[in-house]
């Protein structure tokens, strides 16, 4: 890949999951890719198998104050990001009234706040060259409300409704905006969260779900087309058009958590 073609990355919540395999992929891809999450040592032995290719920042993302100072660290040794990967994030699973206030703001901080804040910062720099890639990571509950997760999904609907709206904003920019709606993906997020709905009349653990490896393609090939959205796995893509309906069913057989 000749220099010009070398793209910054930078992936927010990059120690594990979909945003470790975005990493990994722009990586192999001969891109510098700078990795940030709260736990270095996770980072560190990621970007060990990327010498000179991927360095690591760790930074508390549940302050969005801390945004712009990431931008700015990670350009100091890549230069300005070319692609800016929104992934990091939290999910509650438990009944509204049992989590605790603070959690739940924490959780619109680091899923919706902080990404707008990480745009903020490297919007400037993608209109004075006329290029650039922003890549959302929403969710399919931003879609469909779930029980159980009131917090995430309204996190989650806030930022695919800004990056949405950002794209139309954006178009004739040079500028892409791609919005991602994963639905079950194979990640210890995604299990954790499925445990915690298992009952005898739920069907959350048999939902489809995919892996991050196919997700992450899928998004890379995204942003080079410059497609609007991604919907992971493909059958969740009817809830883009029947949301009220896929939010009947998803109520009806998804169990209300009494904690």
């Amino acid at each position: 890949m000749s220099k010009p073609d070398r793209r910054h990355v930078l992936v927010t919540g990059a120690s594990s999951g979909i945003g470790e395999a975005l990493a990994r992929d722009y990586a192999r891809a001969g891109h510098r890719v700078t990795v940030v999450a709260r736990r270095l040592d996770l980072l560190e032995a990621l970007a060990a198998g990327f010498p000179g290719t991927m360095q690591p920042l760790r930074a508390d993302l549940s302050e969005p104050s801390n945004a712009e100072e990431v931008v700015t660290r990670a350009a100091a040794t890549f230069g300005p990001v070319d692609v800016l990967l929104n992934n990091a994030g939290a999910q509650i699973v438990g009944a509204f009234e049992g989590v605790a206030p603070e959690d739940g703001e924490m959780t619109l901080r680091l899923n919706l706040l902080t990404p707008l804040r990480l745009i903020h910062a490297v919007l400037p720099a993608m209109r004075a060259r006329g290029a650039g890639a922003i890549v959302n990571i929403a969710s399919v509950a931003g879609l469909v409300p779930t029980p159980g997760m009131a917090h995430y999904c309204a996190s989650k609907a806030g930022l695919a409704f800004a990056s949405e709206s950002l794209r139309s904003e954006l178009r004739g920019s040079g500028i892409v905006v791609v919005t991602v709606y994963p639905g079950p993906v194979e990640t210890a997020m995604m299990r954790a969260a499925v445990d915690k709905l298992k009952s005898e009349t739920t069907l959350a653990d048999r939902m489809p779900a995919g892996d991050v490896d196919t997700l992450s393609a899928l998004v890379r090939a995204a942003v080079t087309r410059r497609q609007a959205r991604v919907i992971y796995p493909k059958v969740y893509g009817a809830t883009r058009w029947f949301g009220p309906m896929a939010a009947a069913i998803t109520g009806r057989f998804t169990p209300v958590p009494t904690t």
